[in-house]
């Protein structure tokens, strides 16, 4: 009798909770709303993932005004009101209405600072657990992920919803593997790492298991939506849902840009760098190319002037943003250098017709929507020698070149000293070629494709 009192004692706290779990199931599959969920935990991160956040709301409100559009997020201070003004002042964005809100209160789970060691694994699992909160709370329809959150997909399906996803990027890539393999010293392979063969080795047995572990998860997705050829062979050979995976490029402001004069006005020239301060943007190569420019910039010429247009999402990204400071005053351009934080979409277009250059050099961007907007706004892009940039933007439009790509300082260095050398007529037919290609890339052709693909889904559950 003592065993079996033992035995009782022993299964019943977790035979409870697996209950409470599958009692939460049942509820939120019996109580699914008419609605779009959009898991997007930060709403406030400014790059090209936000702009194509609210793009997707307005394309639903647009095709199925029917479905109310919900907003999963970590940021407290949200409204369906703020948000609805951020898309359009931020972004350019003018919703049909506003988005109802649903505030996350486990986002730290998903932090990269939550997790020292491990990270890749750390954030996906943590990222079950916010969408645990989220479905609980409220239960749509669709679930929409446009964070690449890929491990939500199966708690989502267990929720009984149609999952929707769009992906900037994979989470894990095969060139990510190649690098560890090869053991070269990357902002995702730390030197210690590289410089072990041991420790390489453990690290390419990791990213084989988590690269599993992501195929499964993704081939949840009953419509994967990527963002450029890169992204879309990359998720194709992890999720191997082809038949399910559609390239829908992200929305780009290239209309209004498109209205800028293609004259710069003023001496001096400007080449400006818009990318959110992380450690992939890879901000101080920009700097270290800019300041050999000028070192070998002939003496009769202006200096050109170097301005960073970024947003700051956490504390770390402060700190990358001061670096950057310390680095142009260490390099001794500080002079010729601006930092604009945080800055407002009507400040960033104005800075954006000014320019006669665009600087980017991230290795192996997915696509590259400030590279567009570079080409757009008639400032020639130098963008890095890989990825979406390489295979589908910087290329040639009626035989005419569009920009540059470069793989390192001296390669960046030497574009930025071609662009500031050239003649006026010269640069004036390689911007306008550059404007003309941007046009594959305009708002317009997102919403048409994206309310292609969705179509079918949002019919099927109807």
């Amino acid at each position: 009798m003592e065993n079996w009192i033992l035995l009782w004692a022993i299964i019943t706290p977790p035979l409870a909770i697996i209950l409470a779990f599958v009692a939460q199931i049942i509820s939120g599959r019996r109580n699914r709303r008419r609605a779009v969920g959009f898991f997007h935990p930060y709403t406030n991160d400014g790059g090209g993932g936000e702009r194509v956040l609210w793009c997707a709301v307005k394309g639903i409100q647009d095709e199925r005004p029917d479905l109310d559009c919900v907003v999963y997020t970590g940021d407290h201070d949200a409204s369906p009101e703020s948000l609805m003004a951020r898309a359009t002042d931020r972004f350019g964005v003018h919703l049909l209405y506003p988005p109802k809100v649903v505030h996350l209160y486990r986002r730290k789970w998903i932090e990269e600072t939550t997790y020292p060691r491990f990270t890749m694994i750390g954030q996906s699992l943590g990222s079950v657990y916010l969408s645990w909160e989220a479905l609980c709370k409220f239960t749509p329809l669709y679930y929409f992920d446009t964070s690449g959150y890929a491990f939500t997909y199966p708690v989502a399906r267990i929720f009984g919803c149609k999952v929707i996803c769009y992906t900037h990027y994979p989470t894990i890539s095969l060139d990510m593997i190649s690098r560890v393999r090869d053991r070269s010293s990357m902002y995702n392979n730390n030197a210690s790492i590289a410089k072990s063969c041991w420790l390489s080795q453990c690290k390419i047995i990791y990213y084989k298991i988590f690269s599993w572990m992501y195929g499964f998860v993704g081939s949840c997705a009953h419509l994967a939506m990527v963002n450029s050829s890169w992204t879309r062979s990359h998720i194709e050979k992890l999720w191997r849902i082809q038949d399910r995976t559609k390239r829908v490029y992200p929305p780009c402001d290239t209309s209004g840009l498109q209205s800028l004069p293609l004259e710069r006005q003023g001496e001096t020239p400007k080449i400006i760098s818009v990318a959110q301060f992380r450690p992939e943007k890879a901000h101080s190569l920009q700097l270290e190319a800019f300041s050999v420019a000028i070192q070998r910039l002939d003496k009769n010429l202006p200096r050109p002037k170097l301005q960073f247009v970024g947003s700051c999402r956490n504390k770390s990204d402060e700190e990358r943003l001061q670096n950057l400071k310390d680095q142009a005053v260490k390099l001794k351009v500080d002079g010729h250098v601006e930092f604009h934080k945080n800055m407002m979409y009507r400040d960033l277009v104005r800075l954006l017709g000014g320019a006669v250059a665009g600087i980017h050099s991230m290795i192996d961007e997915h696509f590259g929507i400030s590279v567009v907007e570079y080409m757009a706004a008639g400032a020639i892009p130098i963008a890095n020698n890989s990825a979406g940039p390489k295979m589908d933007i910087v290329l040639d439009e009626d035989g005419q070149q569009t920009g540059f790509l470069a793989q390192n300082v001296e390669e960046y260095a030497e574009a930025i000293l071609k662009i500031v050398r050239m003649p006026e007529s010269e640069r004036l037919r390689m911007a306008a070629a550059a404007r003309k290609r941007a046009g594959r890339f305009s708002e317009q052709r997102f919403y048409d494709d994206f309310k292609a693909a969705i179509r079918p889904i949002l019919s099927s559950a109807s």
